[in-house]
């Protein structure tokens, strides 16, 4: 009785672990681009101040995690005092958030000012399968954070 209940405890466990291991974070940049172009970043977030207040901490990793990339971060109302050299060196920074009971998944992507073309995607997604929506964000968070160091790197 006594190992029958432990192997099924083990089994629950190596459930649980195999489905959380299915979340992927990953990025994907265009073939046709050279990153270390880009000196400049400006996020682009519309709802920056219709958001609940508790959220605002999630919105300060995100900007910290563009910061953390060695590119410089600029208003979006102040795009229009940079330099036409600058202008050329600056990405349009925009992120969306899709949560679910299962996991949840932070993408940031970043577009060419000049030209409009989308050159990188980072996502970071996470999953506690429905235990804690806030552990999901903090460990989307992390993740789309590492994924964004990673292919800014040479930067």
């Amino acid at each position: 009785m006594k190992k029958t209940t432990l192997f099924i405890t083990f089994l629950i466990i190596c459930i649980v672990c195999l489905l959380s291991s299915c979340t992927t974070s990953k990025s994907v940049v265009s073939s046709n681009v050279n990153l270390n172009k880009y000196e400049y970043a400006a996020i682009i977030n519309n709802d920056t101040y219709h958001i609940p207040a508790e959220l605002m901490q999630y919105e300060i990793q995100l900007f910290d995690a563009v910061e953390g990339s060695g590119l410089k971060l600029i208003s979006d109302w102040r795009i229009n005092e940079l330099s036409a050299q600058q202008q050329e060196r600056l990405l349009i920074v925009k992120y969306g958030v899709n949560v679910t009971d299962e996991e949840t998944i932070i993408t940031v992507n970043f577009i060419d000012y000049l030209s409009g073309r989308p050159i990188a995607s980072c996502r970071g997604a996470s999953s506690s399968l429905g235990i804690s929506h806030e552990a999901d964000m903090r460990g989307a968070l992390k993740n789309v954070a590492k994924q964004i160091a990673e292919t800014f790197k040479t930067h």
